[in-house]
């Protein structure tokens, strides 16, 4: 087949080399930089027996529309590699939300060897060792795979905006939707289709797929304060985790359990399961306590959950917020606007407040609205940190920065 696979800085260059390695011809176009002019302009009259494009990209781009070749995702195309060569058990996780607590949860749970691939690392169990940091793209499941086929030993693979449906369960891990691909798209309703090939499906509440093969995660679990209660099949364990109270947390964990009963492993190790570091960890500077919840999931809800949690774990209100989102992470797909830092910042009523990322121009009505109410701005997050550690000299911080982690 001639095969043109689009978007080569999202994991398409990858594609290319798998399609190219069974003996396909492949043109691989850059669709976002521009950076490969002369095949963009061979494939806007080229012949085609099969188009390969990110889920995000505009259907109506110049090389999708008025096409009569048949177009699928880079999942779907991850998912058609895969065939026959996909590690035993593989759990791919997405979702709005909490998919790389939940995929550290699970491993937590899961025997023996095996590969767990998150936006935080990718990481060889049971040691953890890091063997590389790069996107979960569905493209970066092909060397996820690899690796796990080596060792031999399970995967589990965190994926943006779907799953590839080649493993043995899916995992959406929110009913959070929004609108993408020029807002062509709806998040979970494009989701759900990626995950149809999935042997099994296990999603949040309030998730509506369409397949026959779908579980809750009310259905298996249930929780009350620290405590949380699964069973299937006859099969019943309780948990005890103060985690459990957060609720950052307590859905990944109820998740984790759920798949750990659809996979018949034990879920009781999550009784010692510990918080991320970048989610909701909790760390002492000075006498000054310290929550993390810095990562690329970080919201208006992150923010006020981690301000109750330190302002209980310290014992006063005194409270510094580091918030924004760095500049230029491409890597962080949903940003954390203007009005929404400054809604989180309302909320919280912070003693001092450290601005990180790109800050209003002077003089512009947004300066305004803020400039009496930062007490500092500072480009990284490493340097708000260091900023809000050296003025505060009682209570909490909280680290509520948008960035990839």
């Amino acid at each position: 087949m001639h095969i043109l696979v689009l978007d080569t800085i999202h994991g398409g260059r990858e594609i290319g080399n798998g399609y190219g390695g069974e003996g396909h011809a492949v043109d691989a176009v850059d669709v976002y930089k521009g950076s490969t002019p002369e095949l963009a302009e061979k494939a806007r009259t080229g012949t085609y027996d099969l188009i390969v494009a990110p889920v995000h990209l505009d259907p109506d781009h110049p090389l999708l529309a008025h096409r009569n070749t048949p177009i699928i995702t880079h999942h779907e195309a991850v998912r058609r590699l895969l065939h026959g060569k996909h590690p035993n058990p593989m759990i791919e996780i997405t979702g709005a939300r909490g998919k790389t607590t939940t995929a550290h949860a699970l491993a937590h749970l899961l025997p023996g060897n095996g590969i767990l691939h998150t936006s935080t690392g990718t990481y060889a169990y049971p040691a953890k060792n890091v063997l590389w940091k790069r996107s979960i793209t569905p493209a970066s499941v092909l060397s996820a795979v690899s690796a796990a086929s080596r060792i031999p030993g399970w995967l589990i693979a965190e994926i943006s905006l779907g799953v590839t449906g080649a493993g043995d369960l899916a995992i959406i891990t929110s009913a959070e939707d929004y609108s993408f691909a020029a807002g062509k798209k709806t998040a979970v309703k494009e989701k759900c289709a990626s995950a149809k090939h999935a042997k099994q499906i296990l999603v949040a509440d309030g998730v509506s797929c369409d397949c026959g093969n779908v579980v809750h995660v009310g259905d298996i679990a249930r929780c009350e304060g620290m405590n949380c209660t699964v069973e299937r099949d006859g099969r019943r364990f309780f948990l005890t985790n103060p985690l459990f109270s957060l609720p950052p947390y307590r859905l990944p964990l109820m998740l984790a359990a759920a798949a750990a009963m659809l996979l018949n492993v034990d879920p009781t190790p999550l009784n010692h399961f510990a918080a991320l570091p970048g989610r909701m960890s909790l760390t002492h500077e000075n006498d000054i306590v310290i929550i993390d919840n810095a990562n690329s999931g970080t919201n208006v809800t992150t923010t006020l959950c981690a301000a109750r949690y330190a302002r209980h774990c310290a014992g006063t209100g005194d409270l510094t917020l580091v918030i924004g989102q760095v500049e230029g992470d491409g890597a962080v797909c949903e940003g954390f606007s203007f009005d929404q830092i400054l809604e989180a910042i309302r909320n919280v009523r912070p003693r001092k407040v450290i601005w990180v990322g790109r800050f209003p121009d002077p003089g512009s009505e947004d300066f305004r609205s803020v400039q009496d109410s930062i007490d500092a701005h500072c480009t990284t997050l490493s340097e708000g940190r260091r900023a809000a550690v050296e003025t505060t000299h009682k209570g909490s911080i909280v680290l509520a920065v948008k960035t990839w982690r």
